[in-house]
């Protein structure tokens, strides 16, 4: 007698990675998942690596735990994966301030995002 089993949220050939609280905003951070979208992973990868945004640390260990989930989990083959979709979301905001002339209170808002990373295996054509 157990549960029956849950669906699987993405499709057979593919596979998934969250990363939630990264502390950038989500605009900033969409450069980033805009740079990924649609390579293959081994140069997504290289384009990480050698980019000079300070988040694409961060975008990179998400592709690479994508990539673990697609080989361990799956069973996809890794040189035949490419990064299917990357998209963000808004997360919380920290509200802080900072004293201003004549009484005032300057807002600082401090945001968080999350990411969502899809790789997909696709048969390379011969």
């Amino acid at each position: 007698m157990g549960k029956a089993k849950n669906p699987r949220r993405v499709a057979e050939n593919e596979a998934m990675a969250k990363t939630r609280m990264l502390r950038t905003s989500p605009q900033k951070l969409n450069l980033v998942a805009a740079m990924i979208r649609g390579k293959k992973v081994d140069k997504a990868l290289t384009d990480l690596t050698f980019s000079k945004k300070r988040i694409a640390e961060d975008v990179k260990k998400c592709l690479q735990s994508a990539i673990a989930n697609a080989e361990n989990n799956h069973g996809l083959d890794v040189d035949e994966l490419i990064v299917a979709e990357a998209y963000v979301g808004k997360n919380l905001v920290m509200k802080r301030g900072r004293p201003r002339a004549r009484g005032r209170f300057g807002r600082i808002i401090k945001p968080f995002s999350e990411l969502t990373i899809k790789v997909r295996q696709v048969e390379e054509q011969a």
